[in-house]
């Protein structure tokens, strides 16, 4: 695919690119805490369209399935397509250059879209950091509405870790997800406890491809009771999905779940952690910090309902 306006190129990601991808990524990050999706593999890159002008690559588009519904849930749920669309600084607020690689991630999300089951609809979001207000106000003045708003919260692994212990019968152990009736059971706990946004086994399975990926979780008897996961992500470990079933609440499980969680990221030695919780969510907030973490950057959601 290419296009040609004002000697703009635009076209999916190649290998030879990544030069240019690199000097773009370095640019957009020099402002703090900005949110910029790397390519991932070249099976990926087909969701990526980046826009050349005079040979530098002058903004970047991406396309992922984030959140897809499983059958036998409300029909109010949807699923969810997420994209991120960034510039070189001086450009974030070239209408044009934005519309120009919008166009090509909004045809992209209609194309994901077919493949999804149809008895749910599909919404089209994106999330950027409260402060890359150029970014933000693009999507608002495109009829985006606000979704819901994250913090983002780190734990410098160098501070003490509190040693916890578990009641009762209670197990903790490594669960590798080895089979795809593993996967199965996993992805139906996590419908159970996010049925608006549950995981799915795309996403379930580019985590597991992480550096580092492992998934914990205490049982009772046969029961998986509650867990989390975490990886490492570029020089620092990431934890997600953190919950405990509904008749086992209230008895430490999570916590004890996140100082394990932190103790086998400082043995990989990582030196902090971080985690997005929902800034509604105070009770989670609570349990975050109660184990160390601080809040100390804001993402905000925004959507519109694909047809």
């Amino acid at each position: 695919m290419s296009q040609s306006s004002t000697e703009i190129l635009i076209r999916n990601f190649e290998n030879r690119d990544m030069p240019l991808l690199g000097e773009l990524y370095q640019s957009v990050i020099a402002k703090e805490n900005a949110i910029f999706w790397w390519v991932g593999d070249e099976d990926n890159w087909g969701n990526v369209y980046c826009a050349f002008e005079n040979g530098k690559m002058v903004a970047k588009g991406q396309v992922s399935i984030i959140n897809v519904v499983p059958p036998g849930r409300s029909k109010e749920n949807n699923h969810s397509i997420y994209i991120n669309l960034k510039t070189i600084p001086e450009r974030e607020n070239d209408i044009t250059l934005l519309d120009n690689v919008y166009q090509y991630l909004f045809i992209r999300a209609n194309q994901l879209k077919e493949a999804l089951p149809r008895e749910y609809g599909t919404i089209l979001c994106v999330g950027n950091d409260s402060t890359e207000t150029a970014n933000n106000q693009y999507f608002i003045q495109k009829g985006y509405l606000h979704l819901n708003s994250l913090y983002g919260m780190n734990r410098d692994l160098n501070e003490p870790i509190p040693e916890l212990k578990l009641q009762g019968e209670l197990q903790f152990l490594h669960w590798k997800m080895e089979t795809s009736d593993e996967e199965k059971d996993y992805l139906d706990i996590d419908a159970e406890i996010w049925p608006d946004t549950p995981i799915g086994l795309n996403r379930l399975s580019e985590n597991k491809n992480n550096k580092l990926w492992t998934s914990m979780v205490i049982r009772q008897s046969d029961a998986i009771v509650g867990g989390l996961m975490t990886w490492q992500e570029e020089d620092h470990g990431v934890i997600e999905d953190v919950f405990v079933r509904e008749p086992w609440r209230k008895r430490g499980i999570a916590k004890y779940l996140l100082t394990q969680a932190l103790k086998y990221l400082k043995a990989n030695q990582l030196q902090s952690a971080s985690l997005m919780v929902l800034t509604t969510n105070k009770s989670a907030l609570a349990l975050y910090e109660s184990v160390g973490f601080c809040a100390d950057k804001e993402e905000v959601r925004y959507f519109i309902k694909l047809k």
